[in-house]
């Protein structure tokens, strides 16, 4: 006895055969994507997440730094300090400035640290391009060997030799022979880190830019020199930082109180038996930090600026 049409089930609109309805396909491609998109915000949450512990962990020295500078010495002295000072205090500030000249040393500092930048990156960039264009050369090659080697010796091979060859040029006790010495402590790394944005300019745009009529040196100046800026930005400010926070050679070289920088200042406020008089070592270190976070602020849009600004024909 064969089924009557009403009993037969009605059909669901728009589906004319045997398989999955247009209803379940849209829900099995639904699900599909619903599991791949969950895994990646899942994966994207991690990766804030770790990217926020790391950012404490580079801030707590920093917080816990101007915490210990406003607090007083009974705070200082406490089992259980907090991390808010109970009672903020300037006399650390104060304190450091009688005690030490702060102002003086953060001017050597400021000093050499500029010279050894702009001079780094005067001497890097045109030899960084150099290795990025001809980097099969014999000459490129040699020199990247150079920086290799350069980074391997560690301060203490070095000094001596350095001393001596200062002390027959009479450059010893003196900013111009330090800043001499961050140059070409600096330089390797330097010419490191530009040769990588300099190799990273593509031709085409010189090579365009030589054909629409345009001279060698208008090439560099207008078109390669603004898609080295980051470059060039990033290697003033890592040259700066470096001769700003050095203490090796800085000790070694100078003598004359008033021509010390800024990191042997810090160490006076140690005594001979190694307390060290905390507030104002304190103080005095955040105003040692503040230059590099200050410079870090002003230039950090170049840093981050489009690497294709010199690719606008004007």
């Amino acid at each position: 006895m064969s089924p009557r049409p009403s009993d037969m089930p009605s059909p669901v609109p728009g589906h004319r055969g045997p398989g999955p309805s247009p209803g379940e396909v849209r829900h099995h491609r639904t699900a599909g994507r619903r599991g791949p998109t969950a895994r990646r915000r899942a994966a994207r949450t991690g990766q804030y997440l770790a990217l926020l512990g790391y950012l404490v962990f580079l801030a707590f020295p920093l917080l816990w730094l101007v915490s210990t500078a406003f607090k007083p010495p009974r705070e200082l002295a406490s089992l259980h300090p907090g991390w808010i000072p109970d009672h903020p205090t300037l006399d650390n500030f104060r304190q450091a400035f009688d005690e030490q000249p702060l102002l003086r040393s953060a001017g050597n500092s400021l000093i050499a640290s500029l010279a050894a930048a702009v001079i780094t990156v005067a001497i890097a960039t045109p030899m960084a391009y150099v290795m990025a264009r001809h980097h099969r050369s014999a000459l490129s090659r040699a020199a990247t060997g150079w920086i290799v080697v350069s980074q391997a010796f560690p301060f203490v091979l070095v000094i001596i030799p350095l001393f001596l060859v200062l002390k027959e040029v009479r450059l010893i006790d003196s900013l111009s022979g330090l800043i001499m010495v961050y140059v070409v402590w600096s330089l390797p790394f330097a010419l490191w880190m530009l040769a990588g944005y300099a190799r990273a300019v593509p031709r085409e745009l010189e090579e365009a830019a030589a054909v629409d009529g345009a001279g060698r040196l208008r090439v560099l100046v207008s078109v390669t020199m603004p898609l080295l800026t980051p470059g060039i930005v990033a290697t003033a400010l890592f040259a700066f930082i470096t001769a700003w926070n050095e203490f090796f050679f800085a000790l070694v070289l100078l003598k004359s109180p008033r021509k010390q920088t800024m990191p042997i200042i810090l160490t006076h406020f140690i005594g001979t038996e190694g307390v060290a008089d905390l507030g104002p070592l304190a103080a005095a270190s955040l105003l040692a930090t503040l230059p590099s976070l200050v410079l870090f602020a002003l230039i950090q849009r170049r840093i981050t600026s489009g690497t294709l600004a010199g690719a606008v024909k004007h």
